[in-house]
């Protein structure tokens, strides 16, 4: 049985350092479809069309591209405090909760897990009103995968601290669910903690061949798409960005509920050669699988 969490509502937004700052941002403004919307303090934040006030945070850094924090919203000031206490010894909380002075306002408190993972749990943000859809700007953040190599202990402090569920198990990927998408994070089974990629919705699949087609006149051609997943139902077309940030374009997410069946490795099986619903893509090519290694989390001041 799955269930909606009763701590998280969603996922927000993702926090990175990257060494090229001009050229990142070039990528998600004039190629990838985001908005710059405010430049403070050296950060510079990024809006899809949906009520979220920024989905990508930049700022300059030496060194590879790093994934600071990915941001979780709150259902309530009491869901933080019980995350927090729930963390026993999963984690430890490297912040306590204080005022947000980013895009949204709110306050947020910041933890990490025992392997280094850093979450900025969110509450009280000012939600815009979602302008209306274009047909081929993101939208808000699909999900987030992060790779685990002790998966299970992973699932764990989702489960425990955060109140996810899992929705499906597959032998690479375990998607786990925190509100009506069939999942909004998920964990590639790895030999290290590395960001794998972040997935923006768009509005339809028509969005996701469009992105493909501009991506690839900008000089980003599609590392792996265009398919359908299995688990979630979802379109897909993925590409490498600046500084080997992995990025996905999605529509179409399953909206699942209670009584959704929990999937295992069996009941996720293709004909050899076929990765996905469809089977017209060519696997995943190398570029990808060696960018969902290379981008890890900050370690915390």
């Amino acid at each position: 049985m799955t269930h909606a969490s009763s701590r998280i509502t969603g996922v927000r937004s993702v926090a990175l350092s990257v060494p090229d700052l001009q050229a990142t941002a070039d990528f998600f403004t004039k190629t990838w479809g985001l908005e710059l919307t405010e430049n403070k303090g050296g950060i510079q934040y990024f809006k899809g069309t949906g009520s979220d006030a920024f989905l990508i945070s930049l700022r300059q850094s030496s060194g590879p591209a790093k994934l600071i924090d990915v941001s979780l919203r709150a259902a309530s000031l009491q869901a933080i405090h019980e995350i927090q206490n729930h963390l026993g010894g999963h984690g430890k909380v490297i912040s306590q909760t204080a005022p947000l002075s980013e895009p949204g306002g709110g306050v947020a408190c910041t933890i990490s897990d025992n392997a280094g993972r850093i979450y900025q749990i969110v509450f009280g943000d000012t939600q815009n009103s979602a302008s209306p859809e274009q047909k081929d700007r993101p939208i808000r953040l699909a999900h987030v995968v992060l790779n685990s190599n002790e998966i299970e202990v992973t699932q764990k402090f989702y489960e425990e601290v955060f109140d996810f569920s899992l929705s499906d198990r597959t032998k690479m990927m375990a998607f786990m669910r925190c509100n009506s998408d069939h999942h909004s994070i998920a964990f590639g089974d790895q030999d290290n903690n590395a960001l794998n990629h972040i997935a923006f919705a768009v509005p339809d699949l028509d969005a996701v061949m469009r992105g493909g087609g501009r991506l690839k006149d900008a000089g980003f051609p599609i590392a792996w798409g265009p398919g359908r997943h299995g688990p979630g139902n979802n379109t897909f077309n993925y590409f490498v960005g600046p500084s080997n940030i992995v990025v996905e374009y999605t529509s179409d997410i399953e909206q699942i509920d209670d009584n959704y069946k929990v999937g295992a490795p069996s009941d996720w099986t293709w004909p050899p050669g076929r990765i996905d619903q469809w089977g017209i893509s060519p696997m995943p090519n190398q570029t990808l699988k060696e960018a969902q290694s290379k981008v890890f989390f900050q370690t915390p001041a």
